[in-house]
């Protein structure tokens, strides 16, 4: 990857190409189809979107890549709540992939972050690509996944620390938050707005 990119804020301006990069990304690669475009339209009307850390990518006139942050929260037994991000869709044209932007964006958002004084993020995610950031499974930072029992392994739930020490007083209990859920109804209105194509069930996807 060149040097010759910019990282910024997304504008209104930027939201029909961003969704429609992400919903090229994800097509057909977790599902037939994809749903990651209209939780991204929907994410920015809700409370938890934190639009200045929600960042597009430029390189060659185009904007090829794009990061969604939000809000979530850790849960304790004794009902103490723990303020956190996540992270998703990162969202990279297939054609502009394996050249290194997604690692870029999320790079400097982490930075962003850090610097902004948010505490921790969340993700789940391959745990081999994720650990160059700094990730660890989140087992090992006290923190379990909602409805998975405690002694499963959750390589996927990865976690890292902005702030050290932020995520000490567990154990901690993470739930997706409501905003990453939508019904197939609601995906296929949204899908409508965009040129046609074709939903294929291949091997990999979840």
């Amino acid at each position: 990857m060149g040097t010759n990119y910019v990282i910024r804020p997304e504008t209104p301006a930027d939201y029909a190409a961003v969704e429609n990069l992400t919903r090229e990304a994800f097509w057909n690669v977790y599902r037939p189809g994809a749903v990651e475009h209209f939780l991204l339209h929907r994410y920015r009307s809700l409370p938890d979107f934190v639009p200045e850390l929600s960042q597009v990518l430029e390189a060659e006139g185009r904007i090829p890549g794009h990061i969604l942050y939000s809000r979530a929260e850790l849960h304790r037994e004794d009902g103490a709540v723990l303020p956190i991000l996540v992270f998703g869709p990162v969202s990279v044209l297939p054609e502009y992939q394996k050249r290194g932007y997604g690692a870029a964006l999320i790079g400097h958002t982490l930075t962003e972050a850090a610097e902004a004084g948010f505490g921790a993020v969340v993700i789940t995610g391959s745990p081999e690509y994720y650990r160059r950031f700094g990730f660890a499974e989140a087992k090992t930072l006290g923190i379990s996944y909602d409805g998975v029992p405690r002694d499963e392994p959750t390589p996927y739930l990865q976690a890292l620390e902005l702030r050290e020490g932020y995520l000490a007083g567990g154990p901690w209990v993470y739930r997706d938050p409501p905003g990453y859920v939508a019904s197939d109804e609601d995906v296929d209105a949204f899908d409508a707005r965009f040129p046609p194509k074709q939903k294929l069930r291949l091997p990999g996807q979840l």
